[in-house]
């Protein structure tokens, strides 16, 4: 959830060869006009996309701003150029500059430390937490894996401070300040040090410094306020290979890190502003050495492998990732929540800025536009990347269904568990998350509740010995195997996994009771 830049495996260039043998030679200069629209429709029906949103900014003008598709599958209402769509992760460039917009004004310093600003603050490496500054959270680099604690804190109940006072019990991967982890609430605490500031929360900051000076009159700062809206898309995944409508994600505790929403209209005047040292004609809104903050590297992300065979470098400045592509340098960031999955990249020498929204977080056509309408501006050859990404993905989604399906095969044939299934009710603990629940379901399974997602709980069939096939009521957190510990006849434990689009890391939960 509220993705990073997605790493593209080494595996799929061998598929993508021919790709690259038949890439054509064309006049790259007429792409955006005559051929993108075609490209884009053709691509929302190949990835079963229902509705995106582009725009382009080039030499301070708008080359491309439109809707395209539909907001809700089954309904005709469609997208244009004032919808709103989730941008998850892209909230996190409005965060840092909002920060550093305060730097500029002398109200705060990024190199202070954070208890400067949030006294309670804490890490479990309590010299880490003293010494850790304001920078720090910015740019990833506390030494946690990449998205580390999110099940704990994503969609959840949690208040913002509940969840930075949780935030001090989670065990760092990596010592301080040596390897990059992407942090979903160290965004969150750096975004409270607004309100300890300015007497002004996160979200009412944005709208008065940020949203209303540049005109994004339509931009939420909160996802509460996304149902409310009229021009609205509405958020797809897809549940067992068909396309779905899901709920709007509740994500306020993390606001900082992901919980915008905002139309191509609106993404457009913030990235004009971004591209031309944060003016608005004549007026500065945003403080030029505020951007320029942002955008000096603060740590090492990695070496990425290109689809289309280069290999770049990735760095992460503060709230952004910068990248060398084709000779020059990109400043961009995806965003992702559930059933949304957006981009934004700037390449500021070729006074270029590029937005991609979508309402569904089961594509890469985001990711391939944003190549696609660049190298047309960087008159390379044309590669096609939906098509490209689209033969990776086919595998996968049908390596998913036929895992999926094996393990259904297996529940038809009715395996006993180990115990009977009485002996796997009761509560279960675990010492970061908090508590959840089992009881038994009414056919042959079991339920899982968790304390911190009310709204959500699990189905548990019996797949045999003490291993439980485990479908989420929420699709975002995905379907998985979960084995139970088992010692002397009686059940003492769990380990839950939720789907990496989520966190990566099991969590492990003693049974109490």
């Amino acid at each position: 959830m509220l993705l990073p830049v997605k790493k593209v495996s080494l595996f799929i260039f061998g598929l993508l060869a021919l790709t690259i043998v038949k890439a054509q030679n064309i006049d790259r200069s007429k792409f955006i006009k005559d051929s993108l629209d075609l490209y884009i429709n053709r691509a929302l029906t190949n990835w079963r996309v229902p509705g995106a949103a582009v725009c382009i900014v080039k030499d301070g003008k708008i080359v491309l701003m439109k809707g395209y598709g539909i907001k809700e599958l089954g309904l005709l209402n469609k997208v244009d150029e004032n919808t709103l769509f989730m941008i998850g992760s892209n909230t996190k460039a409005f965060t840092a500059t909002a920060l550093a917009m305060l730097q500029a004004e002398k109200k705060i310093s990024l190199d202070e430390k954070v208890t400067k600003y949030i006294p309670e603050f804490k890490l479990d490496n309590k010299l880490a937490g003293e010494q850790a500054i304001v920078k720090d959270l910015l740019s990833h680099r506390l030494g946690f894996k990449t998205f580390q604690g999110d099940f704990t804190f994503y969609n959840t109940n949690l208040a913002r401070h509940e969840i930075i006072a949780k935030m001090g019990q989670m065990k760092p991967a990596y010592p301080f300040r040596t390897t990059w982890g992407y942090t979903n609430s160290a965004f969150l605490t750096a975004g409270e040090i607004i309100p300890r500031v300015t007497g002004k929360p996160w979200e009412v900051y944005l709208k008065e410094n940020i949203f209303a000076p540049l005109g994004m009159s339509n931009t939420l700062a909160l996802s509460a306020d996304m149902p409310k809206s009229i021009n609205r898309t509405v958020p797809h995944t897809l549940v067992d290979g068909r396309l779905t409508a899901i709920p709007y994600c509740n994500i306020d505790g993390l606001a900082p890190a992901g919980a915008i929403s905002s139309s191509v209209n609106d993404m457009g005047k913030w990235v004009m502003a971004l591209l031309n040292n944060g003016k608005v004609g004549n007026k500065q809104v945003i403080p030029a050495a505020a951007i320029n903050a942002t955008r000096q590297a603060q740590d090492i992300v990695g070496n990425v492998q290109h689809i289309n065979g280069e290999t770049n470098y990735q760095l992460y400045g503060l709230g952004w990732f910068i990248q060398d592509y084709a000779g020059h340098r990109l400043i961009m960031h995806d965003g992702g929540v559930n059933g949304y999955l957006s981009s934004v990249t700037l390449v500021p020498k070729e006074n270029l800025g590029i937005v991609i929204l979508t309402n569904t977080d089961q594509n890469s056509l985001y990711e391939a536009l944003r190549w696609e309408i660049m190298d047309a501006y960087f008159k390379m050859k044309y590669f096609n990347y939906s098509d490209a990404y689209l033969s990776v993905n086919k595998i996968n989604v049908t390596n998913e269904l036929q895992a999926d399906k094996r393990k259904r095969d297996t529940i038809a044939l009715m395996p006993k568990p180990a115990l009977s299934l009485n002996k796997y009710t009761g509560k279960y603990v675990n010492d970061f998350y908090g508590s959840m629940t089992i009881t038994l379901g009414e056919l042959n399974d079991l339920e899982m509740r968790f304390e911190h997602h009310p709204k959500m709980f699990a189905r548990l069939q019996p797949l045999g010995g003490n291993r439980f096939y485990v479908t989420f009521s929420d699709p975002t957190y995905g379907k998985a195997v979960f084995p139970f510990f088992i010692q002397n006849d009686n059940v003492t434990g769990v380990r839950v996994k939720v789907a990496n689009f989520v966190e990566f890391d099991p969590y492990d939960f003693k049974k109490v009771q």
